[in-house]
């Protein structure tokens, strides 16, 4: 039997099966249709085609409900779920930006990088721990840290404008 005689014989009950297998299977009956076809045609017995035919469709049916549990459609619009932590991307972004931060910081006058460095650290000191650390009195941490960061403020902003 040629390939032009398996398809005018079974294109019709195929089709017929595929229609009736992919609603329940949720998909639709061209795709299903197709994959059988794949099936079939890379086994080309001629005996018990139609037979064959049957069970390929459901197969395929079985494993297209399989993967419609397995699968979750993309959205890029969506929310992240509940518990989920930020996206690779975002934590890119986000480690980048401390970077650039850092090394702004890095480039100031005087004891700012210092004092910024170490209200930047990861232990969240206390006004009282870094005044200690770095030999001033715990009343002028507040001052010198607002002028540093306005510093800051203004070494970026000239950055931003003078491309």
């Amino acid at each position: 039997m040629t390939l032009s005689d398996l398809l005018t014989r079974l294109g019709p009950l195929l089709k017929a099966e595929c229609a009736a297998e992919a609603s329940a299977a949720g998909i639709d009956a061209a795709d299903l249709e197709q994959s059988v076809w794949l099936r079939l045609l890379s086994d080309r017995r001629a005996d018990g085609a139609a037979a064959r035919l049957r069970t390929a469709v459901r197969a395929e049916a079985r494993a297209a409900r399989r993967r419609a549990l397995r699968e979750v459609p993309y959205d890029p619009t969506a929310d992240p779920p509940a518990g989920a932590g930020p996206g690779v991307e975002q934590s890119v972004l986000a480690a980048e930006a401390r970077r650039e931060l850092r090394a702004a910081v890095r480039r100031l006058p005087g004891r700012c990088p210092t004092l910024l460095g170490a209200l930047l650290s990861a232990g969240d000191p206390t006004y009282q721990e870094i005044a200690g650390k770095l030999g001033m009195s715990q009343g002028s941490v507040g001052p010198v840290r607002s002028r540093c960061l306005g510093c800051l403020r203004r070494m970026l902003m000239a950055e931003i404008a003078a491309p």
